[in-house]
């Protein structure tokens, strides 16, 4: 008899759960009844551009808000691991790139996600180049007077945090260019480019994005873009390649997740919302005007993205020696 009892206490447990994963799980077509959030990296980043950009039209069609939540610092792996715990109910979002999903694999010990398993990729949202940008103080017009004076006298770099792409192309042209700069990493591009306004550094490498403003006003002046070829959106500056700095290549890019396992219905209309904004002709000119391009992709598209920069990736930082601060 007490086995028969236990026996009907699992069944009835056993159904009690199952209607509040019924009740948790919310019908795609009621998506979203409540505000969403997308996790960014950083005021005057391009992940922070994108974020807002993409969330003001989510707002428009929807009707719901749809809050950006920064959390700068650590390569935006505190905006990721956010995500990664969150409630799998598709409410939560993050600007994936190159630092949480791929370098803070190598450079953390004990990363609190895993970038294959602890996110769903809805798609990747935009991609580019970064742009070599100095101080206007510092004395060199051209890739090859640069190389010249960093040979002559010390000279740093910001970037936006160690792992981030402005770094890895840092150590790039470092290794390219044979010559040694200091490396100074920030919480965010926004700080890397407010050390190279204030003088504090002389060298970056920012998406045209982040330092757009400052491109077009002249407070910063461009050198090459980290391409084999010009960027469209920055048609007047020189490539990495034009330039003499053959090998410098280092492709921004920008994906959306939410936390694994939320239900497909709803990664679904997440999306085809997200990818009807991004294929807009509106949309794409505006983007690439400020040096984005915009790359919509399948969520399979944008995991096989992943896996492919981790291969990349992985063994460049490992035999580089980048170590997280």
């Amino acid at each position: 008899m007490n086995h028969r009892k236990k026996g009907l206490q699992g069944i009835v447990f056993g159904a009690a759960l199952a209607a509040l994963t019924a009740v948790a799980a919310e019908p795609a077509d009621r998506f979203p009844s409540k505000p969403i959030r997308i996790m960014g990296q950083g005021a005057g980043s391009t992940a922070d551009y994108l974020s807002r950009y993409i969330g003001q039209r989510l707002t428009e069609r929807w009707g719901q808000p749809v809050v950006v939540d920064n959390r700068a610092g650590a390569g935006g792996t505190l905006s990721a691991e956010v995500v990664a715990k969150a409630t799998p109910d598709g409410y939560s979002l993050v600007m994936g790139h190159a630092g949480p999903m791929v370098s803070a694999v190598s450079l953390y010990k004990n990363l609190p996600y895993d970038p294959l398993k602890d996110f769903s990729p809805i798609t990747k949202t935009a991609s580019g180049v970064t742009v070599l940008v100095l101080h206007p103080s510092v004395p060199a017009k051209n890739v090859p007077e640069l190389v010249a004076l960093a040979k002559q006298k010390p000279l740093s770099y910001a970037s936006a945090g160690n792992g981030t792409v402005s770094h890895l192309t840092g150590e790039l042209f470092k290794q390219v260019a044979k010559v040694n700069v200091q490396h100074v990493p920030y919480k965010s591009a926004g700080f890397a480019l407010t050390s190279i306004l204030s003088g504090e550094t002389q060298i970056s490498f920012l998406s045209p994005v982040t330092a757009y403003a400052q491109l077009k006003s002249g407070k910063v002046r461009a050198l090459a873009v980290s391409g084999k070829e010009r960027f469209p959106g920055a048609p007047d500056i020189p490539s990495a390649t034009e330039a003499g700095l053959a090998g410098m290549e280092a492709e921004l890019w920008f994906g959306l997740f939410t936390t694994a396992k939320v239900p497909k219905p709803i990664v679904a209309k997440l999306h085809k919302e997200i990818t009807g904004i991004l294929n807009s002709e509106e949309v794409k000119a505006s983007l690439l005007q400020r040096g984005a391009i915009a790359s919509p992709s399948t969520p399979e598209e944008l995991q096989a993205y992943v896996k492919s920069e981790l291969a990349k990736w992985t063994p460049i930082i490992k035999a580089s020696g980048i170590k997280a601060d």
